[in-house]
């Protein structure tokens, strides 16, 4: 039988966040509806190969939890709740998954899979095969919407930018240290800065800077506003270190609406 193929507020989605972006890579025609991955994503390898997915134990710690990097030609993941597999998924915040009942924070999973010979799982390459096993062994139904929300647009400050282009080495959007009050992405575009950014604010970043290309982008932050610290705030680390901006408005943000899921998976 062919089985199918991993920030909650502030504390935890800033930490799961910043380390799925730091570690951070279509569904089956029969599958369940749910929403569309990129169609560059649909030409890719659509379903894991061989997957074992299952509750982990009770005594699981999720501050244990850890999963793959892309590019390793495996996924897995250990301790990681249901949310997690859906960031990694559609490569999404926390923020942008609506509908969701308390258990996807709650439960842990571990997941084991691996596709198709030859298929590195780069990020791109991972998506569709998460999403595919989240509908073949959750029976997830869910779809899209674009919502507006309050939130900041990513704009480029008087002044102009001051990036640094990318350096070979490094596949798109790695970071390195992945924790919170730090910043550190390699080959990172615009767009993923603002998801970067997203998971540190706690509120949705929309990029408006017209910048196109890849950089290494590099700050340290007080991730806490309220308490004292040597360090900058979020938004003076940015501009000091970039030459951008996180200007406060109303966004557009791309959501992922629950419709339901199952809480324990179908057996392997």
């Amino acid at each position: 039988m062919r089985a199918y193929c991993k920030l909650a507020r502030r504390t935890c989605s800033v930490i799961l966040s910043a380390i799925v972006l730091a570690t951070e890579a279509g569904a089956m025609a029969q599958a369940p509806a749910v929403a569309q991955a990129p169609a560059a994503a649909q030409n890719l390898q659509a379903a894991f190969e061989v997957a074992s997915v299952k509750l982990s134990p009770p005594d699981a710690d999720p501050k244990t939890g850890l999963w793959s990097r892309p590019g390793v030609g495996r996924f897995f993941a250990s301790h990681v709740p249901f949310t997690l597999l859906i960031q990694l998924a559609y490569g999404i915040d926390p923020s942008q998954i609506a509908n969701k009942p308390g258990w996807m924070d709650s439960n842990l999973y571990d997941v084991d899979a691996k596709p198709e010979e030859g298929v590195s799982l780069t990020r791109e390459e991972l998506k569709p095969c998460l999403q595919d096993l989240l509908q073949q062994r959750f029976h997830l139904v869910a779809h899209m919407e674009t919502r507006s929300g309050r939130g900041y647009a990513l704009v480029v400050a008087q002044g102009g930018p001051h990036l640094t282009p990318a350096k070979e080495g490094h596949f798109p959007g790695q970071r390195h240290p992945v924790s919170s009050g730090h910043l550190h992405a390699y080959n990172c575009s615009m767009a993923q800065l603002a998801q970067y950014l997203t998971s540190a604010a706690d509120f949705p970043v929309a990029d408006q800077t017209g910048l196109a290309g890849s950089y290494d982008i590099g700050f340290d932050y007080n991730p806490k506003p309220e308490a004292e610290s040597a360090l900058p705030s979020l938004d003076v680390a940015l501009k000091q270190a970039t030459g951008l901006l996180l200007k406060p408005q109303k966004v557009p943000v791309e959501t992922l609406v629950i419709d339901s899921a199952d809480k324990v998976p179908t057996e392997n």
